[in-house]
């Protein structure tokens, strides 16, 4: 099939299509079917823009481009392709467009952007600010929080993906436009830090070709990447540089040196993996939730691999060596799911990135350059660093599926360094009988690799060897007694069958001379075939044996299979069906005879074992049908006529077991292919006209389903055979060799897929039957329901059950249901035609149309059973589920095609070659995908025609749905939900007869009937849901329906039932509920586009261009389409109000009405007069809930009558005189010293506040100035304040009128102070919104009203009282923005004393509401303009005078409002600095953490960041250098440091050790605050405070210690694990080395834990530098021998550590250096005399041999799980100690016992490394002999 002949056909070359449907049958009808719907799409789309219709028309037409898409590809022309990406990027950019139509239309969008490879650069360019606008627009939307819009939660999501899908088209020079755009935002301190990021990290191009770099990356590279170098502790917008990073590295391999920044890319991907290390660390809370995305991660390291330095495989081994010991299954943690993901990804990206270098087809993307492409070398490394934590992640306690992922990756690039452990773990775990676990993990993980198992290759040739072996072992897993076991092993034995021809070959040995040895190997073997498919058979008859129902349960009515028997019935059949498939004819007829023997010797019941083996039996009739079906169908078609001859057996209730057997038995077998069929179609008729009418129910379905599935094999298109070669292995093993055929994938242009087309007999057969059997059932039906007749109901159930498998069987042959389509449901003025697919089925026109005939028919029948049996609910299920198959089923079901699709992606994940790629799958997988594909065309139904059978069959389920029984109720809804969503707008038609149910002036509805309607609006959980369709027709008749139905009779709030209902109604509505659009207009850019659309490209459009006049009327009627929505808006808010107005309603349902009130807030249009009345009278209302809702609604309103304030652009450069320099200069410059607060020049006077410039947004300038800064334009341009009441609008005037009114503020005063939930209480943002809105729109009006209230609860101290007037001070202080400066002043003259009260009142319940307030208050504020509050905070925050509690709040408060103004208040800063350093040495705890978390604050701007200036704000090294000298006293004493404690009586002066201390505990309070806050940490200063730390931290980790000793460990614990730049290491280790030779030994134990945490969190660092690991080395070998034994176990322990880790390495040297010690001397012992005084001081020679033991003992415990070379003659050397005095003798037992426990597990293999002699030794030494006897 060649490429060009198929083009000409279609007249274009098209850009991508889906192959698969070009092996369908019926391939030759499809061009010309694609070509027609495609050219209707292009012309009903353009015309539909053309003529401004969004909608139906443009969503009705993208929509069926969308199904195009899923059926054709991307089958057009790529000028077609271009043009419906522009149109449809314009559309999703339209500025007013409702959100979900965006929504629809950006999915399609990315959908036509998928793969990027079909469109260059060249073909398409999209503009990036249009999507900024936008994704600004609704994930920063300035409204969304106060209820003014609602948006989908999956809206993020899509416009992420949109912008990504568009990024590699954006312009060449959009990079700098971005940068431009946002590094002004990039200040460190402000949330725009982390907006700024995350838009580099979306929106920068990276795939940009490479002579167009100096344009890209380039121009941001350096900039970001030395700020990510040095940021230190996480901040959360870290993580976006680091997918920034890792996009850049894999779009540009090659082109970017990454070499210098190797070793920290590492270590900060070690930390971000958040390891235990050490006994007590503290984990700092940020490090786990701002952790790096493993996903991204993966992609950075992938690609930074091979290249000529191979400088990143070797830290790859590194970081892999040192967390192997984490994988072993015994370590578990909330890390472990990281770890595995690593484990798992890493493999697939290496092999995404080799197929990229090897295998795709070459594109616009720029290609990896060959220098730095992976060798064989590179991939050989990286597979051998990752074997070991593989192996072991093998049995993790989260499951295998990681590791086995990881190894099938790893087998496509590796097979012959990876399938030999995992055998080496295999075999074993199949002879074992005791760990099940063992065996499951190994089978899942061989699954994996089967494929390169088998296939062998030059890699790996012995590898199809092991195939039998491992098929014979496998088999006792089939085991009726382990459930997952048994799951596993089919699992298993079906991967490799499916993969091997099972063809004995062994007579080739003597025939071919053309034989390899492997080949006369696999030759001999493959003799044991026959064997393994009866011993397999066994298994399977012996597991069915074991489940028959009696064995597993009493019998009893309703026999289902359990879930568990059921997976275990699919996982036999499958498998079975894949060995007989993969059969050669010989094995095939044995196993048919063993077969055929064991059903018919055997009777089973026919629900557990039956169906197992009928299941057998089907597969075998599947396989070879004439072969089988010459056995079964006579002995059956004879067992049964044998039974059956006797009239009684008709009537029998209970049928005879064996009759019931064999009819089962049948009806599977009959499931083949229908050709083969014919023969025995007169004994098949025979037994149907015997069986169908027995009255025995389990017997007529029986029989029913043999009429089905007679019927199904005769009429529906399927493949007949899924070998995996085609044609068969069938021929003289001397022209074919099957053993050549393992695991070879199938060759799509060569499948020969063997197509089951129903032939004319076989649909002759197919209507004979229906003429036959249906015939007479519906003239029996009909009869009954004209009440001609009479029938029982089970005759009647009978009757249903022969129509619904006749429907079932030959549905597709019934063409569907016919009828006059419902007119003006809509009015369009474009096309809304359904589209039909042809699926090979020509309708056979003269024959009887049975599915109108069943139609009818069924109609009939409903109405009469509920007239006059409505509770014969078994029929009336029937009945359901037929009229769902008569409108959906025309030969297959969505939910069986849904599971399919699932099962075969699995299938093809867990058998796929990545690495080769090209959809290199095994034959049967791409039949089934062929398979697929047709099923997808019979399936697809959107956008069908509403017809006059559909209405009436949809009013049926209506009536259904509202029954009397909740089961029909329930099963009618879901089938009418169903179709709800297939049939163009039939919502509209359905509603009102819903809505009738509701209707209070209905009276003759029942209970029932209400909640069943309330249910149809409900909906479920994936379909429509009435109630709330995104439509202002629908919405304004069903919310108020749904409002008003409080009044009507059947409705009652006693039914718990019926208050659930329309609390998950609300629920669902507030939760789905979209802004909808009043705006449709279509922009004229659009309709440019569409014209081209209409003009351009292959096929072109049938449809006419629209005319001027068409044009015209389609202007006409968008503008009534706006005017109408907004109508309609207004109505739905005045019914709903109307609804409120009614004194009857019940208060739920006012609630509920409130509740939708408060959904139709909008930022477009103005909420009507009557319903702001509404809220603002609500705000005083009884009920809490109805209050909540009008504050938020209120604020709201606020909002949208706000009045918009002038802004003008200045220059920043006029402001004061500055050298624009190219140069990027962030921090304290002379350019932005205007904006910082200076008490000299403070705009006190009218003047001066005028000739202010104010900046509110804190980031600006800190970085670098925009291009036009905008300010507010001076007072007299803005609009007027303080407007009278005549010069109002009516909206204002209703809000003045009642804040004005003294009792109106009581009141709601009143309710703003009580109490909601005692305890539970908050800061509330929505009041706070509410007053910013009014004093900001309405000045200072209201102040003389409030005042005296704020007087009076500012002196209250309850914590309501007070958290009420902090809610109303902050929305002062920030509504008084546009304020005149005389207001304003006379503000501060009210507010300053207020505040005053309130901080000497302030309690532990209120202290957070008052730093909320102030925080709120100065938030995007220009502190200029606030100079009053913070002169006012800083009086004197610590006097002293309310007592410490009242200190400690001062200084929050206060900090809260420095916190938010960061850079801009250095003085401030300063003078606090100044303030609060005498008052260091606070007495009281709280106040003590107050400071410290206060002085992080003031020294947060200090931050060690690129580009930045020194900052004039506070340093932290001038402050230690101060601090040091107060600390002096307890540096130089070398006594310990005891905490002091107070005396309530003492006085004068402390001594200065006192004071010293007490300064320390803030110090240490300071230093813990700072950790996780700081940017960057000050390695200098903190170094100068270690040695003071030292000393005083205490060993254990025992809460009993005082304060100051818990803060020094916490402290020690928190530094440690500070990342380190690389010139700071030396400064460190310098210190440490000093402390280790202090004389306390606490202090030398500390320096071991410290240097645990410290080497681990910053290893390549430190491994990049050789003088760093000597010293460390050096440090750790002297305090082995340190004259104080917990000292010496410490390093031990520590260097075990090390050499675990593999920073360390066990080398010749450091060997002889422990052994030499080990042989030191020891001193003889001497007689004491009595009564001398023992010695405590060890001598050194014992100190010595202890130290070399200890060596020794490290390197033997560094290796928990293996056993290197060098470990058995430690072991020698270590147990020649055993004998010694203690200390030693303990060691070595304890190293003996660990090194027991820690190999105990895999002592089979480890065994082997030691000689017999040495195990001789060991096994007397591990004490116990008969432990591993």
């Amino acid at each position: 099939m060649t490429k060009t002949k198929s083009d000409n056909n279609l007249g274009f070359v098209s850009q991508k299509d889906i192959v698969y449907n070009k092996l369908l049958p019926y391939a030759d009808k499809l061009d010309d079917e694609s070509n027609d719907i495609l050219s209707k799409i292009k012309g009903n789309l353009g015309r539909a823009v053309q003529l401004r219709e969004i909608w139906p028309g443009v969503l009705f037409w993208t929509r069926k481009l969308s199904t195009y898409m899923r059926l054709y590809g991307r089958k057009f022309s790529k000028e077609d392709h271009v043009l419906f990406i522009k149109l449809l990027y314009e559309l999703v950019t339209i500025p007013r467009l409702e959100i979900s139509i965006m929504q629809g239309l950006g999915r399609l969008l990315i959908n036509l952007l998928k793969k990027r490879e079909l469109l260059s650069r060249e073909d398409l360019e999209l503009p990036w600010r249009p999507l900024y606008e936008l994704h600004d627009r609704i994930l920063f939307s300035k409204t969304e929080h106060l209820g003014l819009n609602w948006f989908p939660n999956s809206v993020e999501s899509v416009l992420k993906t949109l912008i990504k899908s568009c990024r590699p088209y954006f312009s060449e020079n959009a990079t700098q436009e971005m940068l431009d755009e946002w590094r002004p935002l990039l200040c460190p301190f402000d949330v725009t830090m982390q907006r700024a990021i995350s838009y580099f990290e979306l929106f920068l191009p990276t795939t940009l070709p490479p002579e167009l770099h100096h344009k890209g990356f380039q121009l941001w590279f350096d900039e970001l990447i030395t700020l990510w170098e040095s940021v230190q502790n996480l901040p959360g917008w870290e993580v976006h540089l680091v997918n920034l990073f890792a996009r850049l590295a894999n779009d540009n391999i090659g082109y970017i040196d990454w070499d210098p920044y190797i070793p920290k890319i590492f270590t900060k991907i070690l930390r971000s993996l958040n390891l235990p290390v050490g006994t007590s660390q503290i984990l700092v809370p940020r490090y786990v939730t701002n952790a790096y995305d493993i996903g991204h991660v993966v992609f950075w390291v992938s690609s930074l691999l091979g290249g000529p330095s191979k400088q990143a495989q070797a830290q790859l081994s590194g970081l892999f060596n040192s967390i192997t010991s984490f994988f072993h299954p015994s370590n578990h943690g909330r890390w472990l799911m990281k770890l595995m993901k690593l484990l798992q990804r890493l493999p697939a990206s290496v092999v995404r990135r080799l197929h990229r270098e090897r295998y795709r087809k070459p594109s616009w993307l720029t290609p990896i350059p060959e220098s730095h492409k992976l060798t064989e070398d590179d991939i050989t490394e990286f597979v051998k660093s990752m074997m070991q934590p593989v192996l072991l992640a093998m049995f993790s306690k989260t499951g295998s599926l990681d590791a086995a992922q990881a190894l099938q990756n790893l087998a496509l690039m590796r097979p012959e360094l990876v399938i030999p452990p995992v055998l080496e773990k295999t075999y074993p775990a199949l002879e074992t009988l005791t760990e099940p676990h063992q065996l499951t993990a190994t089978l899942s993980c061989m699954i994996g690799v089967a494929r390169s198992l088998v296939s062998g290759g030059e890699r790996f040739p012995e590898g199809p060897t092991h195939m039998l072996p491992l098929l014979i072992r496998a088999l006792p897993g089939v085991d009726p007694n382990d459930f997952s076991k048994c799951m596993i092993t089919f699992q298993f034995i079906a991967t490799f069958v499916t993969l091997v021809p099972l063809v004995d070959c062994s007579s080739a040995l003597h025939e071919r001379t053309d034989l390899t040895e492997l080949d006369r190997e696999l030759c001999s073997a493959s003799a044991e075939f026959e064997d393994f498919v009866l011993q397999f058979m066994d298994r399977c008859f012996a597991l069915i044996d074991s489940s028959t129902l009696e064995q597993t349960r009493e019998e009893t009515e309703t026999e289902k299979m359990t879930h568990l028997e059921s997976l275990v019935e699919l996982g036999l059949s499958s498998t079975f069906s894949t060995i007989l498939t993969q059969c050669s004819l010989d094995i095939f007829k044995v196993a048919l005879e063993k077969v055929f023997n064991f059903a018919t010797t055997n009777i089973f019941e026919t629900r557990v074992s039956g169906r197992m083996v009928a299941d057998m039996c089907r597969a075998t009739a599947k396989c070879h049908p004439a072969e089988s079906l010459k056995l079964f169908v006579p002995h059956c078609c004879s067992a049964i006529n044998h039974i059956a001859v006797n009239e009684e057996v008709l009537n029998e209730e209970e049928l005879d077991k064996e009759l019931l057997w064999n009819l089962q038995l049948l009806s599977e077998v009959s499931r083949v292919d229908g050709h083969k069929l014919l023969p025995y179609r007169s004994d098949l008729l025979q037994i149907l006209q015997l069986t169908l009418h027995l009255k025995c129910k389990q017997g007529y379905t029986l029989a029913c389903n043999l009429l089905h599935h007679i019927l199904r094999s005769a009429a529906l298109i399927y493949p007949t055979e899924y070998c995996s070669v085609p044609g068969g292995f069938h021929q003289p093993v001397g022209d074919y060799l099957p053993i050549r055929d393992w695991g070879r994938p199938g060759d799509l242009w060569n499948l020969n897929i063997q197509w089951h087309v129903p032939s004319v007999e076989e649909t002759s057969l197919a209507f004979y039957l229906l003429d036959l059997i249906l015939q007479p059932e519906l003239q029996q039906l009909q009869r009954f329901a004209t009440g001609e007749q009479d029938m029982s109901r089970d005759d009647v159930l009978k009757s249903l059950t022969i129509v619904h498998h006749c429907l079932l069987g030959a549905g597709s042959l019934m063409p569907p249901l016919t009828g006059e389509p419902i007119p003006e449901l809509v009015c369009s003025m474009v096309n809304l035609d359904e589209t039909t697919l042809y699926t090979g089925m020509e309708y056979d026109q003269t024959r009887e149309n049975y599915r109108d005939a069943i139609c009818s028919v069924m109609r009939q029948l409903l109405h009469y059973i509920l007239e006059h049996s409505e509770d014969d609910t078994k029929s009336l299920f029937l009945i359901i589920k037929i009229v769902s198959d008569l409108l959906h089923f025309k030969g297959s079901h969505k939910h069986e095609f849904d599971s399919r699709w699932k099962s075969f992606n699995l299938v093809k994940k867990s058998m796929e070659n990545r690495l080769h790629g090209r959809k290199q799958h095994i034959r049967a997988l791409l039949i089934d995908r062929v398979m697929l594909q047709h099923e997808l065309r019979k399936l697809t139904m959107e956008g069908c025609q509403y017809r006059s059978i559909h209405q009436e069959l949809m009013r049926g389920l209506l009536r259904l749905s509202t029954s009397r029984y909740s089961q029909v109720r329930s099963r009618a809804q879901s089938v009418l939900f169903t179709a709800l969503g297939t049939y163009n707008f039939c919502c509209r038609d359905l509603i009102p007869h819903v809505l009738e149910f509701l209707n209070p002036d209905n009276s003759s509805v029942t209970q029932k009937q209400f909640k069943g309607a309330l249910y149809c609006l409900l909906g479920n959980h994936n379909g429509v849901c009435l109630a709330n369709l995104h439509d202002w027709d629908c919405i304004s008749v069903t919310w108020p329906a749904i409002v008003r139905s409080g009044l009507s009779t059947a409705m009652s709030l006693e039914k718990p039932s019926i208050v659930r209902l329309f609390d998950d109604l609300a629920d669902k509505i507030h939760r789905q509920y979209e802004t909808i659009g009043i705006d449709f207009s279509i922009p004229d850019e659009c309709c440019a586009l569409a014209k081209k659309l209409m003009t351009a490209g292959n096929p072109l459009p049938q449809a006419l261009m629209p005319s001027e006049e068409e044009e015209a009327e389609g202007l006409k009627r968008q503008k009534l389409k706006n005017s109408e929505s907004v109508e309609k808006y207004q109505q739905l808010i005045s019914d709903l109000l109307d609804c409120l107005g009614n004194r009857n309603m019940p208060w739920k349902f006012e609630h509920i009405s409130i509740g939708f009130l408060s959904l139709l807030l909008r930022d477009d249009h103005q909420l009507p007069p009557a319903a702001v009345t509404f809220f603002v009278k609500s705000l005083n209302h009884d009920s809490l809930y109805v209050r909540k809702v009008a504050i938020s609604a209120v604020a709201g309103v606020m909002k949208q009558i706000k009045k918009p304030h002038k802004k003008v652009p200045i220059s920043p450069s006029e402001l004061c005189e500055m050298i624009d320099t190219k140069a990027i200069v962030a921090g304290d410059r002379p350019d932005n010293q205007w904006l910082q607060y200076n008490s000299g020049k403070l705009p006190l006077t009218q003047k001066d506040w005028d000739a202010c410039v104010f900046v509110e947004k804190t980031h600006w300038g800190y970085y670098c100035w925009p291009r036009k800064l905008m300010i507010y334009a001076p007072e007299k341009e803005q609009p007027k304040q303080n407007l009278c009441r005549e010069e109002m609008t009516e909206r204002e005037q209703i809000t003045f009128d009642h804040f004005s009114d003294p009792v109106f503020i009581n009141q709601f005063i009143e309710f703003l102070s009580l109490e909601d939930r005692k305890g539970k209480d908050k800061f509330s943002p929505r009041r706070f919104c509410l007053f910013k809105g009014l004093f900001r729109n309405f000045g200072d009006a209201f102040l003389p009203v409030l005042q005296p209230h704020l007087e009076r609860l500012v002196a209250d101290s309850h914590e309501s009282k007070q958290r009420c007037v902090a809610e109303i001070i902050s929305g002062l202080i920030r509504g008084s923005k546009h304020w005149s400066f005389s207001k304003v002043e006379n503000l501060w003259g009210v507010l300053c004393p207020l505040l005053h009260t309130a901080l000497a009142n302030i309690t532990i319940e209120t202290y957070a509401d008052w730093g909320t307030c102030i925080a709120t208050a100065c938030e995007s504020r220009d502190p200029r303009k606030l100079h009053w509050l913070f002169e006012m905070l800083m009086e004197s925050p610590v006097n002293g005078e309310g007592g410490s509690f009242v200190d400690a709040c001062r200084l929050y408060v206060l900090q809260g409002g420095l916190a938010q103004q960061e850079w801009r208040v250095p003085e401030l800063l300063h003078r606090l600095l100044q303030y609060l350093e005498p008052k260091l040495t606070q007495v009281y705890k709280n106040v003590r953490e107050r400071i410290g978390s206060v002085l992080t604050y003031i020294f947060m701007i200090d931050v060690n960041l690129p580009f930045t200036r020194p900052t004039t704000s506070p340093r932290i090294a001038d402050f230690t250098e101060r601090i040091l000298l107060q600390l002096k006293p307890l540096t130089e004493g070398d006594e310990e440091i005891q905490n002091h404690v107070v005396e309530e009586n003492e006085v004068g002066e402390q001594d200065e050790r006192t004071q010293a201390i007490k300064l320390l505990k803030t110090v240490l309070k300071w230093l813990i605050a700072s950790a996780g806050r700081s940017f960057t940490t000050a390695v200098p200063e903190q170094l100068r405070l270690l040695p003071l730390l030292f000393k005083i931290a205490p060993v254990e980790n025992d809460d009993s210690y005082d304060e100051l000793k818990r803060d020094a460990k916490t402290c020690l614990s928190l530094i440690s694990q500070g990342l380190l730049y690389p010139e700071q290491i030396q400064m460190v280790l310098t210190v440490l080395k000093e402390i280790a030779g202090s004389s306390s030994w606490h202090a030398r134990y500390s320096v071991l834990t410290y240097l645990q945490i410290m080497v681990f969190y910053n290893l390549f660092t430190f491994m990049s530098d050789q003088k760093a690991v000597a010293d460390v080395r050096g440090l750790v070998i002297k305090l082995l021998e340190d004259e104080q034994l917990e000292v010496r176990e410490m390093a031990a322990t520590t260097l075990s550590g090390f050499l675990q880790c593999n920073f360390l390495s066990m080398d010749a040297p450091m060997q002889a250096h422990f052994e030499a010690l080990c042989k030191t001397c020891l001193p003889k012992k001497r007689k004491r005399e009595l009564g001398s005084v023992v010695d405590t001081i060890p001598p050194a020679g014992l100190v010595r041999r202890h130290a070399g033991v200890l060596g020794l003992s490290a390197c033997i415990l560094s290796s928990p799980y293996d056993v290197p070379t060098w470990m058995p003659q430690l072991l020698m050397d270590l147990s020649a100690h055993l004998n010694d005095t203690q200390p030693i003798e303990m060691t070595v037992k304890k190293t003996l016992s660990n090194f027991r426990r820690t190999h105990h597990d895999n002592w089979q293999q480890h065994k082997q490394q030691f000689t017999d002699d040495q195990l001789l030794v060991l096994t007397d030494l591990l004490v116990s002999p008969c432990y591993y006897a």
